[in-house]
């Protein structure tokens, strides 16, 4: 993990945690333009906000506002984005995701690389360790979210 990766990626941790905290799942995301600028950050807000549309790459593509263009942008998320967030990286041409972990759900990611975009799955022991957490305490609401 490259020392951009690793400071791209506590942003989208710190809004896992945030999530956790409210009672929701715990999966954050953030978006970061060109030379590591931030340009928004979000986390999965489904069950706060009683919106099952608001998963952390859309909270986070959202909070970065509408742009020109999104292909020098990097969208960070802390879970391998599912089928919705995987199709908003390729509707908008998002250039580049860096997963924490793939452990507890593989998406996309495969098909995201498959089709042009630059993924690095960083195998994150803390993404894995919050999210095996989650997991073994509200399996009920997991399964909701992934769509069991």
């Amino acid at each position: 993990m490259t020392t951009d990766e690793r400071a791209m990626l506590a942003v989208a941790l710190e809004e896992a945690r945030r999530g956790l905290a409210e009672g929701g799942i715990p999966v954050g995301a953030a978006l970061f333009g060109p030379g590591g600028v931030l340009l928004g950050r979000g986390r999965n807000r489904r069950v706060q906000d009683g919106d099952p549309s608001v998963h952390a790459e859309t909270a986070a593509f959202r909070a970065a506002g509408r742009l020109r263009g999104y292909a020098g942008t990097t969208m960070v998320t802390t879970l391998s984005p599912c089928w919705y967030c995987s199709g908003l990286v390729r509707q908008f041409g998002i250039g580049r995701v860096v997963v924490g972990e793939a452990r507890t759900f593989h998406g996309g990611h495969d098909w995201l690389a498959d089709h042009g975009v630059r993924v690095t799955v960083l195998d994150d022991e803390e993404c894995a360790a919050l999210m095996r957490g989650f997991v073994a305490e509200h399996p009920e609401l997991w399964s909701e979210d992934i769509g069991e």
